[in-house]
């Protein structure tokens, strides 16, 4: 009878540990994501929840992820989509139709929530320009031009978000033909294409020992430069070429997903990522601004010049167009 009262007892605590256990709840993001874990971790205990980090690659493999997954989703909300693929996503059927309402912000993402932005841009090495006492390009057609040839590295716009963006930006301030007509000089001109941005900043970016002092990448990176040197550098050795048709704004969100199995969790995340502490870690969590109105900035990002300037085309024409037009870059640069 003992044996009997301590097998229930056991069992008893087995069901309530069981019934108390944390809601996991899966975020999809891209492999950028980087918020401090006390940020997650204060989320979880605010809503007895278990936050999943699923990560998908970088953008633009999200959103395929998304799709190839959208009757059995990866997760219940995602956060990375961008205005370059974010109205594909939509189309797609991977965003709920219905959204948690938004803070107040300084941009909007239809569809999401607006998390943060920032530019993608040419970044340069100023040393290296410096040392080799060459002039820098003043217009993308410079950068075609025989003395720039070998000097430039950019990610793939079909599988990195901000090559993406970088491709948007030559199409809404050049024109598609004539956008498309400078790459096929820019391929002639050795243009080296990687898979990401991390693979063209940590291996190929001439300032990490790499041969390219030009890199397409973001205008808050000069800012990031002189916070990670940890008080050895009050200057960047980086600059940033805002060129015509060479920026672009990239507006980040965040948004529940279609057939999320944990939806009302996902929801409460998804306004959790727009929350002041959030926004407050986003600028040197992640390199980019905070979306919500009002947020301060750290002092650091006084070396995040701002373009006065940015080039993209529609929502309605990237959706429409975005297939064909990485179909077109890829036959026109790799192939």
């Amino acid at each position: 009878m003992t044996i009997l009262k301590n097998l229930l007892a056991c069992a008893a605590v087995l069901l309530a540990h069981t019934a108390a256990a944390a809601t996991e709840v899966r975020l999809a993001v891209h492999d950028s994501f980087d918020l401090p874990k006390s940020l997650l971790a204060k989320f979880e205990q605010q809503h007895d929840a278990k936050v999943v980090l699923i990560k998908a690659g970088d953008g633009n493999e999200l959103l395929n992820r998304l799709i190839i997954s959208k009757n059995q989703p990866i997760a219940d909300a995602v956060y990375g989509l961008d205005n370059g693929n974010a109205e594909k996503a939509r189309s797609a059927g991977v965003l709920a139709a219905q959204q948690p309402e938004s803070a107040p912000t300084v941009i909007t993402l239809s569809g999401m929530l607006a998390v943060d932005y920032g530019f993608v841009a040419l970044n340069y090495d100023k040393k290296w320009f410096a040392e080799k006492k060459l002039p820098l390009p003043k217009s993308l057609h410079d950068l075609a031009q025989p003395q720039y040839k070998d000097l430039t590295v950019m990610p793939n716009p079909a599988t990195s978000t901000p090559g993406m963006a970088f491709l948007l930006a030559n199409i809404g301030g050049l024109g598609e033909n004539q956008a498309f007509a400078w790459w096929a000089k820019m391929r002639q001109n050795g243009v080296k294409i990687t898979k990401g941005w991390s693979e063209a900043y940590n291996t190929e970016f001439s300032l990490n020992g790499g041969a390219r002092p030009i890199m397409v990448g973001y205008a808050s990176s000069p800012a990031a430069e002189v916070f990670y040197s940890k008080n050895k550098k009050n200057v960047p050795d980086m600059g940033n070429l805002f060129l015509n048709g060479g920026v672009y704004r990239q507006i980040e969100g965040a948004a529940v997903l279609n057939k999320a199995q944990q939806p009302v969790l996902a929801a409460k995340l998804v306004q959790y990522l727009q929350s002041p502490a959030v926004q407050a870690a986003v600028p040197t969590a992640m390199w980019v601004y905070p979306a919500v109105r009002g947020t301060p900035l750290p002092a650091v990002m006084k070396h995040a010049s701002l373009p006065k300037q940015h080039w993209s085309p529609n929502d309605k024409r990237i959706a429409d167009n975005r297939k064909a037009w990485v179909s077109r870059w890829t036959k026109t640069v790799l192939k």
